[in-house]
């Protein structure tokens, strides 16, 4: 049948199995939405209110699903609004396809009125790109993106369609979507490699990262770690894949990592690490990392070997798969005195936090209490996300949607109006600071517009507070435009946008104000007001080895 190019971008997307686009529309990009417009009760479409906005939502759809989000926005301005949120997305391996529209054929490379080349400036950030000149190719095209964006290492993918493209005619023909399998292979002679050093070890602790996730190794990761009798961390992207209730379980590896986790790490002989990449917030002084163990890594991209950290052995491929064939070859393992061991440092190194006030670990412990872990937790970036990271226990992955790698603040107000779309039976709670809320604030008016229920939570202290903390232990309290003590009222802010709005100052407001809002069914935001100088503990000083933990207790010590 002949289509339109607008017909065609639609059409594709259903035969993806697509049901929901994010996105802001333009001059450009007018006949896509003309053509969504025939088909809306096939493909739900959230205007956000703006485009950055959008590229987060689809990719906390993505997150929350393990699908591709999309995202649509118009040339110039709108294109390059969607920057950060493509980069956020690609740093950490999320598949999402962004759709622009450009000006005609004719005018491109003339400085056409919102003309911008926005193909050349996503190269580096998306996992590849493209510009659509000839309507007879639209279909394969976009059928290619998404093959990519989801296939190996997953990554954000753009297409770039001229307007003329969108309005010309082109045979169109369907074609049924074949899911790409699984690569079932991996080199025999890694993985007897691997199991000879498993078997060999008398102290294996096993890493876990965000690969983990995105593999959906959930099931697998959980027996080859009761196989190997292994303790086992993560990184904040891990979060989930191993479940956080477990008793093998010591929390976080890093800069904000457990004692526990960096203890044991530094002192194990194996290291196994599943899905890292072994970010130099983790590693800290990547020299003395891990400095007693031989490394083990398993990962799906052979680029991540020997990148930040020299391995002793690999094993490249999927890691289900990769961990489903070691589980056969695994004898049953016994480290019982190396567990014993870490079970001492568990009780010996607790997380605490201040009793009696409202505070960020507070927070997020209550709303761990009364979600029972069933809620996907969203974050912006700093405190906020780290305090989500070690006060939430998460028992299945997709559950804890954050940046990671970009580490992008106004990420996570978006995310969740996208995951909430992937999830609706989910209570979606993002927990964020008053100075990540401040930069994409204006999506509240997104999630009421579209009837969208999420639980905006705010750790109010006033303050950049992780810019503050490094201010106030490495730079002598030299507070240097990190103080945000004006006249904004978050709770009338969101009130004016239509949202429910509270505020809290006690613990005992908190556990009110979340329980009621957890049964409203609507846009929610809660201002909690917590102390500026609630700090982030432990911490792990940069540059430093990360056995050289620290906490607030060691820093009156000393």
């Amino acid at each position: 049948m002949k289509l339109t190019g607008a017909e065609i971008v639609i059409e594709c997307l259903k035969e993806q199995g697509v049901d929901t686009v994010f996105g802001y529309p333009g001059g450009a990009i007018l006949n896509v939405y003309d053509a969504l417009y025939q088909h809306q009760n096939e493909i739900r479409h959230i205007l956000t209110s703006h485009e950055q906005g959008a590229a987060h939502a689809a990719d906390g759809y993505a997150r929350a699903t393990g699908k591709v989000g999309v995202c649509f926005a118009t040339s110039g301005p709108g294109a390059t609004n969607l920057v950060t949120g493509i980069a956020t997305a690609y740093m950490d391996s999320i598949p999402v396809v962004a759709i622009t529209c450009n000006v005609g054929v004719s005018l491109l490379g003339k400085d056409s009125f919102q003309e911008i080349d926005i193909a050349g400036i996503t190269m580096p950030i998306t996992k590849h790109n493209y510009i659509v000149k000839d309507v007879n190719q639209l279909a394969d095209t976009i059928r290619r993106a998404f093959g990519i964006a989801r296939r190996g290492r997953p990554g954000p993918v753009l297409i770039d369609i001229p307007k003329d493209v969108t309005a010309n005619m082109a045979e169109y023909e369907p074609k049924k979507i074949v899911q790409p399998r699984r690569r079932e292979c991996v080199d025999e002679v890694e993985l007897q490699a691997a199991a000879d050093m498993i078997q060999e070890a008398k102290k294996p602790y096993i890493f876990v990262g965000g690969g983990a996730v995105l593999s959906d190794a959930a099931e697998e990761l959980l027996e080859f770690a009761k196989k190997v009798d292994a303790p086992v961390a993560d990184s904040l992207m891990g979060k989930g894949a191993f479940p956080g209730t477990d008793p093998y379980y010591t929390g976080m590896l890093g800069m904000h990592g457990t004692k526990t986790s960096n203890h044991g790490v530094s002192e194990c002989d194996l290291l196994i690490v599943v899905g890292a990449r072994f970010s130099d917030r983790v590693t800290g002084n990547a020299k003395k990392f891990a400095s007693k163990a031989k490394i083990l890594q398993i990962d799906i991209d052979p680029a991540e070997m020997n990148k930040n950290v020299i391995i002793t052995q690999g094993v490249t491929g999927d890691i289900k798969v990769v961990l489903s064939k070691l589980n056969e070859m695994l004898t049953q393992q016994d480290h019982s005195e190396w567990i014993r061991q870490i079970e001492e440092y568990k009780v010996k190194y607790p997380l605490t936090y201040h009793p009696d006030v409202l505070s960020g670990p507070f927070v997020v412990e209550e709303i761990y209490r009364q979600t029972k872990g069933e809620a996907i937790i969203v974050t912006e970036v700093g405190q906020n996300q780290m305090w989500a990271a070690q006060y939430y226990k998460y028992p299945k992955p997709r559950t804890l949607l954050t940046s990671g790698g970009l580490g992008t603040m106004g990420y996570g107000l978006g995310a969740s109006i996208g995951a909430k779309c992937a999830r609706p039976d989910k209570c979606v709670v993002n927990i964020a600071g008053d100075g990540c809320f401040r930069m994409n604030m204006n999506e509240i008016a997104t999630a009421v517009r579209s009837q969208i229920p999420v639980i905006e939570v705010i750790l109010n202290n006033h303050v950049l507070g992780m810019v503050r903390q490094w201010q106030d232990l490495f730079y002598e309290k030299r507070y240097s435009a990190t103080v945000l003590n004006d006249q904004v009222d978050f709770v009338k802010l969101a009130e004016a946008m239509g949202a429910k709005a509270f505020r809290a100052s006690t613990r005992e407001e908190f556990v009110q104000i979340f329980e009621k809002a957890r049964g409203l069914n609507e846009p929610v935001l809660i201002d909690c007001q917590i102390d500026c100088d609630e700090k982030v503990w432990p911490m792990v000083a940069p540059g430093a080895a990360i056995d050289q933990v620290f906490d607030e207790g060691d820093l009156v010590e000393k």
